[in-house]
């Protein structure tokens, strides 16, 4: 069933357990995420992000997406993530996606909160739900690389007057999390993820989540995490499955997509699990 976040992601922060969102550019990935949340029974975001869009266009996701989550037997969000412009939030929002992530943190923090507010006025008019970023989440590697990224970590005391003043209904946090393939294990900062969370008492997202540990995952969920973003994992896992098809004497695109999906699958019920979302729904 297609839902918004803001029901999904409270009953999470009250149970303790996490959500994870995966980005699905293709059918095939929307069918790993989506089948294998039914056959856990456990709720699921499942969407696209700014970045990604010359993969799959927002129309053309929105097409696959929005039927899938409408038909599925458990709560679907179709979430747009690291929107970075306020025009391609807003055809996210015309598609019907059910939330979406205004990313501003790269703006000084009184325009990322002037700019996030007026996304979450819009969108509470039309029962869609709005991420924030305060602080700012950095890539591995590439031009979004940070060469000190605690600098940017985000600040318990403006986390407060952030969400006090903007309404967001989830907040994004730089924490020692990072975009990407980590070269060395990160060090995640959980007494930062408490105090956030225990000042704002407003569920917390953990992008890069993609090559943490089990014991960082459920730590940090334990500790306020409410929302787990999962993307390179996947994306991964579907070539390594294409190749073991093509291994295994696959000829055609159309033997290949079992195998994709079913090692896609195998990240999403892993993840789905270590989160503690099971059963959930």
């Amino acid at each position: 069933m297609l839902c918004n976040m803001r029901d999904m992601l409270a009953r999470a922060g009250a149970e303790g357990y996490g959500i994870g969102f995966f980005n699905a550019v293709n059918v095939e990935m929307a069918r790993a995420v989506i089948e294998t949340a039914e056959e856990l029974q456990a709720p699921v975001m499942v969407g696209t992000a700014e970045v990604l869009l010359p993969a799959m266009p927002l129309e053309r996701v929105a097409e696959y997406l929005l039927p899938m989550a409408e038909k599925a037997s458990v709560p679907v969000a179709v979430h747009f993530d690291h929107g970075l412009r306020f025009e391609s939030c807003m055809e996210a929002l015309k598609l019907g996606f059910t939330s979406v992530m205004y990313d501003c943190s790269a703006a000084p923090y009184g325009e990322n909160l002037e700019r996030v507010a007026e996304m979450v006025r819009i969108c509470h008019a039309m029962d869609v739900t709005v991420e924030g970023e305060l602080g700012h989440v950095g890539d591995n590697e590439g031009a979004g690389k940070l060469d000190n990224p605690s600098d940017y970590f985000t600040d318990p005391n403006m986390a407060l007057d952030f969400v006090t003043r903007t309404g967001v209904d989830a907040l994004a946090v730089a924490v020692g999390n990072a975009h990407g393939d980590y070269k060395f294990p990160p060090k995640l900062d959980f007494e930062r993820i408490a105090d956030i969370a225990g000042r704002t008492h407003t569920p917390l997202v953990l992008h890069g989540g993609s090559g943490l540990a089990d014991l960082d995952f459920r730590e940090a969920v334990r500790r306020g995490i409410c929302k787990v973003n999962i993307f390179t994992d996947l994306d991964k896992a579907g070539k390594a499955g294409a190749e073991a098809g093509i291994r295994s004497g696959a000829k055609t695109l159309m033997e290949l997509m079992p195998y994709e999906i079913d090692a896609m699958k195998a990240v999403v019920r892993e993840k789905i699990t270590l989160f503690g979302a099971a059963g959930r729904a």
